[in-house]
């Protein structure tokens, strides 16, 4: 460990980690034929690719069928990109949708799918290029890796796993625990035995990022937008104005701690 690195690395999955841009495609189409009952269960040629770039606008799962209901419906990615917060609650209002109901639908159909065939839905997560490297360095070091997702911990670990790191249950915060980022990192802190504690996060949300900045106790907490994310070119430009926030690339995390600040 050098002066220029952390003693606690804590990452988000999704985004930072792991590409499951294959696995929200699908999973959002089977709950959009179910819940507009669509006879045709093929999607149209070019759905997938929007909905892969169009991906960053999602701030929870729900939104992800309808996400494929307004491109179904015409609206175009530009539209998407800059009213997604207006467009999300008239799609609501007018098939009459509840959130919580879509969000019901969506876990359902995906534990069936992990129930009924957990390999084929695991197969269609992928690693980002060099990032189980840099994680397989960091547990070989003095440094305290933690994962913080919104992600089931289970389906972390499995993934990991199947990568050859086997990270205790106790070093992953997922969807279970309930409680915001911010506050894991105010935990991990406050139980870290390494003295002083210097936390890096890495994040592709910046809105993520945004919250732990307005936690005063976490001034300290360097934080990271990962820009090979879940995160839009606007948001990239934002967070490189932000004196708060290092925006670092795929190949800068792969590297040194010395190249991420």
């Amino acid at each position: 460990m050098t002066a220029n690195s952390p003693t606690i690395l804590a990452l988000d999955f999704d985004g930072v980690i792991c590409d499951g841009l294959i696995e929200y495609f699908e999973v959002a189409w089977r709950t959009y034929c179910q819940i507009w009952s669509t006879s045709n269960h093929t999607p149209p040629d070019d759905l997938a690719l929007r909905f892969y770039r169009l991906r960053p606008v999602i701030e929870t799962g729900w939104e992800m069928p309808i996400l494929i209901k307004a491109l179904i419906d015409g609206f175009d990615d530009d539209q998407i990109l800059q009213n997604w917060t207006n467009i999300t609650p008239k799609i609501l209002a007018s098939d009459n949708l509840d959130a919580k109901e879509v969000a019901k639908k969506l876990d359902s159909l995906r534990d069936e799918w992990i129930k009924t065939d957990v390999n084929e839905w695991l197969s269609l997560h992928r690693f980002y290029h060099g990032v189980i490297e840099r994680l397989k360095m960091t547990l070989a070091s003095n440094i305290e890796l933690y994962i913080v997702t919104t992600k089931e911990g289970r389906f972390v670990k499995e993934l990991l796993l199947q990568e050859g790191i086997n990270l205790p249950e106790t070093a992953i915060f997922g969807k279970e625990v309930k409680r915001p980022k911010y506050q894991t990192l105010r935990e991990l802190i406050a139980k870290s035995s390494q003295k002083p504690v210097k936390l890096w996060f890495v994040e592709d949300r910046l809105k993520t990022l945004q919250l732990i900045q307005q936690q005063s106790d976490l001034e300290d907490v360097q934080l990271f937008l990962a820009d090979w994310g879940y995160n839009t070119h606007a948001e990239r430009e934002s967070g490189k104005k932000d004196h708060r926030i290092h925006v670092i690339s795929l190949s800068q995390f792969s590297h040194d701690f010395s190249t991420w600040v």
